[in-house]
């Protein structure tokens, strides 16, 4: 009887599991909503719109600010980014992904932690903007990370681990676009609720989404390995510092790269809506 009965409890309304859920999706969303507005400026600023800028994420949640209302819907992205974390926490320790106790296993379990740890910078410098209504990217996402880097050069070896660092950021940003075209998370499509005549159109939204999220990823690794050959924290720049090289490389190239990242934010939003969530 409690093997017939675990499953059906653990999706009941106020189960732990079906909290975790809700939150997961609300993740999903939120991060969906930044990417999709990281696309939007850097596309407007390409085309020369009015109100285009290349951007990183801390600069979005300013324009989100900026918006009616915004105050409230900083908060709620906050609240979903921070759902967010929680998911990538569960996936880590309950391993709800199967990836196993091996070397293998334990680093990708690792990555899921890592991404928990990144948003939830966001979703604190998110929260604090729109509790405080101050000014969210007022100590600036580069400054940050140059901070960051600057620390990290200051120990014995300093410039070997930013460097160690560097090329983990390029692997992840190859292991985007190897995600892209290998069809590993085709799983997320093809085993939802997705309706069977839109699944190729979402599955290609999240392949050009990955690419192009491989694409900064390797930029921002680059930037990473300068700052560590030259032992200048300057030259680690964000999301912005990559947008700006791509414009500068061409206006189409930085058009093609910013609709990518419309696009994975439109895949995180319909898998929002259809969630593929193992272990919970």
């Amino acid at each position: 009887m409690a093997t017939l009965s675990s499953p059906i409890t653990s999706h009941l309304p106020g189960s732990p599991s079906a909290g975790i859920r809700t939150l997961a999706r609300f993740g999903f969303a939120a991060k969906g909503i930044v990417y999709l507005l990281l696309g939007a400026l850097a596309v407007m600023a390409a085309t020369g719109i009015s109100g285009g800028q290349t951007a990183d994420k801390q600069q979005v949640f300013q324009t989100i600010q900026d918006m009616p209302l915004g105050r409230w819907l900083l908060g709620l992205v906050a609240f979903g980014l921070a759902g967010y974390v929680v998911w990538r926490f569960v996936q880590a320790i309950r391993d709800t992904e199967d990836k196993g106790h091996d070397a293998k296993g334990i680093a990708q379990r690792l990555s899921f932690a890592f991404s928990g740890v990144v948003y939830a910078v966001l979703a604190y410098y998110a929260g604090k903007a729109a509790f405080e209504n101050s000014n969210p990217d007022g100590s600036g996402g580069g400054s940050s990370r140059q901070s960051m880097v600057a620390t990290i050069l200051e120990q014995p070896y300093g410039q070997w681990l930013v460097g160690a660092l560097a090329l983990g950021i390029v692997g992840a940003g190859v292991y985007q676009i190897y995600r892209a075209y290998s069809g590993s998370f085709a799983k997320h499509v093809n085993s939802s609720q997705i309706p069977a005549d839109q699944q190729q159109v979402v599955y290609r939204m999240g392949q050009v989404g990955y690419t192009a999220r491989g694409i900064v990823w390797g930029i921002l690794g680059y930037f990473m390995l300068q700052a560590a050959m030259h032992a200048n924290p300057r030259e680690a720049q964000d999301t912005e510092g990559a947008f700006d090289m791509l414009g500068a490389m061409g206006s189409g190239l930085l058009v093609a790269v910013a609709l990518g990242f419309m696009a994975y934010g439109l895949y995180m939003i319909v898998r929002a809506k259809y969630p593929i969530l193992k272990g919970v």
